[in-house]
């Protein structure tokens, strides 16, 4: 006999004073599911899932949850009142002698229990949240952008356990590799209806696409058929006094359809204003060491930034990454070495903080005043690279309504400060951008433009993120910082990252320049990995890591061989160099690098198979 769903929504209905957010909406939960609940920011995934978790009360409709079925939802801004420190608050609900789940989870999320919640940050309040919830494992788990304020090695602890968890849960993130590796269906909220597809968000993509398409020929065959019919009923029928009355009313009803048709949310009309050409050198780092409070960020750190890199910083939370850009900025001294900057650079700066915005101040005072944009004697017009623009129009293009403009940047979403933000930039020309953590809160679509932006862009761009897809299609060049002083360089975004130094053999440090930006050889700490040594011959038979290699190395040399076939097709075309010497160069050093790896790979394989043979 089929179990009931551990969670059932039926007719929901709800308004908070204007057009409704939900109306006749239903859905279920079953045990098991794993489900991506994504839209549009501000298309009500929060506020569904509230209701899910039966915090907010619907105008209409049911939720029902079976007896005795335990249901937790991650708060977004949780009440510590009466708890001396963040562990006691989120072990209140556990049982005697099932502490212990508490500090695994602590310790996976990297926060600490004994913290006072007074003095904790907003990322320590929300592991705490989040590390609750799964100490305490329910039945159903509702997540609410879990990975917000993780670093990734926190994100891929929490994936972990959410792939061998038996419970069920729904997920909200932006956060592609995350909800791909995680979820088997998928709900999507569009215009106030909620969709289910039986696929993960894997698939999530294409089939929203072809629901917009079928929807955009839907809609241009009834717009072709009221203008058939309005044809008609001006022109009628010379022979005839009166009109068929039944077809004009059939007219009017289909411009009352076509009338009631919610138009999709576009998307935010990003540009970014590229300055004057840079130096061909941007930043030249030489012997930087620093410490704060005894903690080694870095130490005798060397690097080398040329124009058009992308260059991303990745590592645990605490461990450097903003402190670093920071002193290749020149807002932060060293305590040894020294920074050097090319020519004409125009910095613009995406902080993770949203420190750069008053939380009291309204949007259109946070444009209008800013020294940026201001334009000398109005107050109602900003200057956007180089063009004066009314506030409101500028406002809308960042999908702001002219409502919004006069309420206070604290009234905002998350994603709606980050888009503030980036109106506050992208009005600016620059040549150099820094983007510390700009994924957050941020939805998948203007993700994607984001990253189309980033990819046209001729400056140069200096990167802080933990969504690991985001790294892959935007950075050319990541900088891992392990902790203890160790920054070191690799060639490409996340994934090559994590090839690289699973495959010691290969390192980066025998490609040729790694994107313009290998440290010098006087700074082992900042540079490349070096070859390891070889071993000492050993008694024949492989151990179980060394069988697991000669099982994987063929696939590795089967992408690396596709890869520099791709990059030899690109450099057959004599014409690059000239038209398009970026992407030249990048694409010789790319060449070199794999072609390394391959070589590396091979050898290894063959000296593994000898082995075996022995």
């Amino acid at each position: 006999m089929a179990r009931a769903p551990l969670l059932q929504l039926t007719d929901i209905s709800l308004t908070f004073g204007g057009d409704p957010v939900f109306d006749g909406l239903s859905l279920a939960v079953q045990q098991g599911d794993r489900v991506a609940l994504v839209g549009r920011n501000g298309s009500g995934k929060s506020t569904l899932m509230k209701v899910m978790a039966g915090l907010v009360e619907p105008d209409r409709g049911i939720r029902a949850v079976p007896p005795a079925t335990s249901v937790g939802y991650m708060e977004q801004d949780p009440d510590f009142s009466g708890h001396a420190t963040l562990g006691d608050w989120a072990a209140q609900n556990l049982e005697i002698g099932e502490e212990y789940k508490l500090d695994v989870a602590a310790e996976g999320l990297k926060f600490d229990p004994a913290r006072d919640p007074a003095t904790a940050s907003g990322g320590e309040r929300r592991r705490a949240a989040l590390a609750r919830l799964m100490a305490e494992a329910p039945e159903l788990m509702l997540l609410d952008e879990p990975t917000n304020h993780l670093d990734i090695e926190a994100i891929a602890w929490l994936e972990a356990e959410l792939k061998q968890t038996r419970a069920a849960f729904v997920l909200i993130s932006h956060d592609r590799a995350f909800l791909k590796a995680l979820t088997r269906a998928t709900l999507w909220i569009d215009r106030g209806a909620v969709r289910r597809q039986e696929t993960g968000f894997e698939g999530f993509e294409a089939w929203r696409d072809k629901v917009w398409e079928d929807e955009d020929v839907a809609r241009h065959k009834l717009d072709r058929k009221i203008k058939s019919e309005a044809r008609w009923a001006v022109e009628g029928i010379s022979a005839r006094r009166k009109r068929n009355q039944g077809r004009v009313r059939a007219l009017q009803d289909l411009r009352a359809e076509r009338a009631n048709q919610i138009r999709r949310q576009g998307t935010a009309a990003m540009a970014l204003g590229e300055g004057p050409t840079s130096g061909k050198k941007v930043i030249e780092a030489f012997g930087l060491s620093k410490e704060y409070a005894g903690k080694r960020i870095v130490e005798n750190f060397d690097l080398t930034v040329m124009r058009g890199d992308r260059i991303a910083f990745v590592g645990p939370n605490g461990v450097g990454k903003t402190t670093l850009i920071k002193m290749l900025l020149g807002e932060v001294e060293p305590d040894e070495g020294r920074v050097k900057h090319g020519t004409n650079l125009e910095i613009a700066v995406f902080d993770q903080a949203r420190a750069r915005l008053d939380p009291e101040a309204t949007l259109w005072d946070s444009l209008t005043n800013d020294p940026t944009m201001a334009v000398s004697g109005s107050s109602d017009q900003v200057m956007v690279r180089g063009t004066p623009k009314h506030v409101v129009g500028y406002l809308k293009e960042f999908l702001f309504d002219e409502a919004q403009a006069r309420a206070p940047v604290k009234s905002l979403s998350g994603g709606e400060k980050a888009r503030l933000l980036l109106a506050r930039i992208m009005a600016q020309t620059s040549n150099v951008l820094v983007l510390d953590e700009p994924t957050n809160d941020l939805d998948i679509e203007t993700l994607d433009l984001l990253q189309d932006l980033l990819g046209d862009y001729d400056g140069t761009v200096l990167l802080v993120s933990h969504d690991r897809d985001f790294l892959d299609r935007v950075a050319s060049t990541t900088i891992a910082m392990e902790g203890d002083g160790q920054a070191v360089l690799y060639a490409g975004g996340w994934s090559d990252y994590q090839s690289q130094r699973r495959n010691a053999a290969a390192p980066v440090a025998h490609a040729p320049a790694a994107r313009g930006s290998a440290p010098k050889p006087s700074a082992p700490k900042a540079s490349a990995p070096k070859p390891e040594p070889k071993p000492e011959p050993r008694k024949p038979g492989l151990s179980f890591t060394e069988k697991h290699r000669l099982e994987e190395l063929p696939k590795l040399i089967d992408r690396l061989g596709q890869e520099i076939a791709k990059l030899e097709e690109l450099l057959a075309d004599p014409e690059l160099f000239t038209r398009e010497p970026v992407k030249f160069r990048k694409a010789t050093e790319a060449m070199a690098e794999r072609q390394a790896a391959l070589d590396a790979a091979e050898t290894e394989w063959l000296e593994l198979e000898e082995k075996a043979s022995a």
